[in-house]
C-alpha cells in the first residue's frame, strides 16, 4: 500500500510541476550531480546515478532521463527537484554558491550528499555556510527516509569500510522539512556501480540500490 502511495505520489508531482522545467520533458524525472568547487573529485562513481535512475524507473514506475550535471550557479539548477554530490576530497562554496543553494532548497529542492571517503570535513563546513543556523541532525532509524520503499531498521547499510564503525545518516531539517540528506561512512554511491567497478558482493549492491531509491522516493514526496 505505502508503495503503491509512493509512485501515485511521485506520478502527480512530476505530471505537474515538471511540465515547465527547462531541460525535463513533463513527467520525466532525472538527477543532477553538482560539479562543486575546491578541487575534489565531484565526477567520481560515473556509473552510480545512471544505475540508479534505471531502477528508480523499474522499481517506481516513472519515466527517468539522464543524469544531469549542473554547478550551484547554473541558470538550470532550479529545473532538477534532487541533487546529489559525491567525492574523496575538498568541497568549497563561494558566498553566492552557498546563497543560491540555500534558495534552491528553501524553494522545495533536496540535496542528497553521499561522502566517498574523504569529504566529510570539507562538506560539513561548507554546509555551514548554506545553514548557520541548522545543525546537521542524525536522523533515527523510525523516519521515513529509511522505510518508504524498502524498511532499513537499522539505518543505512555498511556498505564500504572507511573509517570504522557504523554508518551514519545525517540531515538538515528547515522550516520543517528535511532538505539535506547526509549519508556518511557507508559509500552508497561506489554499492550503486556497475559490479565490475569495486566488485561488492550482490547483496551489497542490492542494498545499496534499495536505500538510493528510498532517498529519492522520501524527497519526491516531501
Amino acid at each position: 500500500m505505502l508503495r503503491k502511495f509512493v509512485v501515485a505520489a511521485i506520478l502527480l508531482l512530476l505530471t505537474t510541476s515538471q511540465a515547465a522545467m527547462a531541460e525535463a520533458r513533463p513527467g520525466e524525472f532525472t538527477i543532477a550531480r553538482v560539479k562543486y568547487r575546491g578541487g575534489g573529485d565531484w565526477y567520481t562513481d560515473p556509473t552510480s546515478l545512471p544505475n540508479l535512475l534505471t531502477q528508480v524507473e523499474k522499481v517506481l514506475g516513472i519515466p527517468t532521463g539522464e543524469e544531469a550535471r549542473v554547478t550551484l550557479l547554473d541558470e538550470h539548477l532550479f529545473a532538477y527537484p534532487f541533487i546529489y554530490m559525491t567525492g574523496h576530497g575538498k568541497v568549497k562554496f563561494s558566498g553566492e554558491e552557498a546563497a543560491k543553494l540555500r534558495l534552491y532548497l528553501e524553494s522545495g529542492g533536496f540535496l542528497w550528499a553521499d561522502d566517498c571517503y574523504g569529504m566529510d570535513e570539507y562538506f560539513r563546513r561548507e554546509i555551514r555556510k548554506v545553514f548557520p543556523d541548522d545543525e546537521l541532525v542524525e536522523l533515527p532509524f523510525d523516519h521515513e527516509i529509511y522505510h518508504m520503499v524498502y524498511d532499513f531498521n537499522s539505518g543505512l547499510p555498511k556498505i564500504h569500510e572507511h573509517h570504522g564503525g557504523p554508518p551514519h545518516g545525517y540531515g538538515i531539517i528547515h522550516n520543517g522539512r528535511l532538505v539535506v540528506f547526509y549519508s556518511y561512512n557507508t559509500d552508497i554511491g561506489c554499492g550503486l556501480e556497475d559490479a565490475e567497478v569495486h566488485h561488492d558482493p550482490p547483496e551489497k549492491r542490492e542494498a545499496a540500490m534499495k536505500m538510493a531509491i528510498n532517498i529519492v522516493a522520501y524527497a519526491l514526496t516531501h
